[in-house]
């Protein structure tokens, strides 16, 4: 005698509820797989290019105005000239953000000045202006005996500041943002005439 067996509606669905989960999981392991590739892929071709900081330089700074009032507060006119240069073969930047100020004695003497962003292709060197105010800058009292100080060493000394956000870019593949800062040290010689610098600084770059 034979048996026969039937499979109730619940039981085969059942089944069907497996063999899609095992498709979502057999899915789910090869998109994650595609992606580690891919990453290992770009982090490879990353390590391998390892893009040197881009470098930057002081040409020029000129100090038109410069006054402390009573009240300790600055106003000051400064015009500089950048130099910047991208020391890479393979990789080119993307500056998205660009903002440039002066400081004496650890002191902001000017207002921040924004620069357009701009693309830097490999071993590219741009020149980069900016006209630099300070109206009614609060600063800190002791500035003024600062600079009297400095003023008769015969030198002043000055931080050219740099703060932004630039971008990668090795062939197609373009990075997240980063942030970057540049410092540049400028001493002008203290005399009669206008307060200005031409023989330029080299500038230390973080990224």
């Amino acid at each position: 005698m034979s048996q026969i067996t039937i499979k109730s509606p619940k039981h085969c669905g059942n089944k069907e509820g497996l063999h899609i989960k095992r498709n979502y999981k057999k899915l789910f392991f090869a998109l994650s797989s595609c992606f580690t590739i891919i990453l290992l892929l770009i982090l490879l071709i990353w390590f391998i290019l390892r893009p040197s900081n881009p470098q930057f330089s002081l040409k020029d700074l000129q100090i038109y105005q410069l006054n402390l009032s009573a009240s300790s507060s600055l106003n000051s006119s400064i015009q500089l000239t950048l130099l910047s240069r991208n020391p890479n073969q393979k990789v080119a930047i993307y500056y998205d953000d660009f903002q440039v100020y002066v400081t004496y004695k650890s002191q902001q003497i000017t207002m921040d000045a924004s620069l357009p962003p701009f693309f830097q292709n490999h071993q590219e060197t741009n020149l980069l202006s900016a006209s630099l105010l300070g109206n009614g800058l609060p600063v800190s009292p002791s500035l003024g005996y600062e600079m009297g100080r400095d003023q008769s060493a015969g030198r002043l000394v000055f931080n050219v500041k740099v703060n932004g956000k630039l971008r990668w870019k090795v062939g197609t593949w373009v990075s997240g943002r980063s942030r970057f800062n540049v410092n540049c040290v400028s001493v002008i010689a203290f005399g009669f005439g206008p307060l200005s610098s031409k023989q330029g600084a080299q500038c230390s770059t973080d990224v």
